[in-house]
């Protein structure tokens, strides 16, 4: 999945009209995976030539070198097919996914600073494309006045973008959601600071 630089334009434009709204901060954040999950593969590839010697050794007469040799030939195999990055993923159990996803949903919200802001209002959307995971991270100034269906019709906004391969139009839709709320809590201050840079990150 990618996004061009037109539509992360329309992304910008999109946080700046939110935030004239509120005293609040939105940032995006997509990223083509959250982990490689290299040793997933090698997992695999370790059970399977665990089990390579057992037919040999009952069905055939080969030496203890050669059987060696099938099981060190299947864990090569098994590796370099699993480490292929369609395979990869499908076989990282969903859940596994889910869980990496949400900490680098996490990881990113206070990499960018997003618990920094003056009020602690900051709102991160982010998009794990491999993992097929959308998230908002609401810091503790805004979280604790919103029900969590606020953030879950904005996730839902864009994954149903991003299913339908617009994905530039599912974060303008997630980002005016967003907005939208703040500016019901939180609305402009005196202060009119702009504490975070209003883009999409693409990782």
């Amino acid at each position: 999945m990618r996004i061009g630089s037109d539509d992360e334009k329309r992304i910008t434009d999109a946080i700046r009209a939110a935030e004239k709204k509120t005293a609040g901060e939105i940032f995006c954040v997509m990223t083509q995976a959250s982990s490689d999950y290299r040793l997933v593969p090698v997992a695999w590839a370790a059970i399977v030539a665990l089990f390579v010697p057992l037919p040999l050794l009952y069905f055939t007469s080969l030496s203890a070198t050669m059987i060696y040799v099938f099981q060190l030939i299947a864990f090569l195999v098994v590796v370099f097919a699993f480490l292929q990055p369609t395979v990869r993923f499908f076989i990282v159990p969903r859940r596994v996914l889910h869980d990496r996803a949400s900490v680098e949903a996490q990881r990113q919200f206070a990499a960018h600073g997003l618990h920094r802001t003056e009020a602690r209002t900051g709102v991160l959307i982010f998009v794990s494309v491999a993992e097929r995971h959308v998230e908002v991270v609401a810091d503790v100034g805004i979280a604790a006045k919103v029900s969590q269906e606020v953030w879950d019709r904005a996730v839902k906004a864009l994954v149903q973008a991003i299913k339908n391969e617009r994905p530039a139009d599912g974060f303008v839709e997630a980002i005016r959601i967003c907005g939208e709320v703040l500016a019901e809590h939180f609305p402009p201050g005196a202060s009119t600071r702009n504490e975070l840079p209003d883009k999409l990150v693409v990782m």
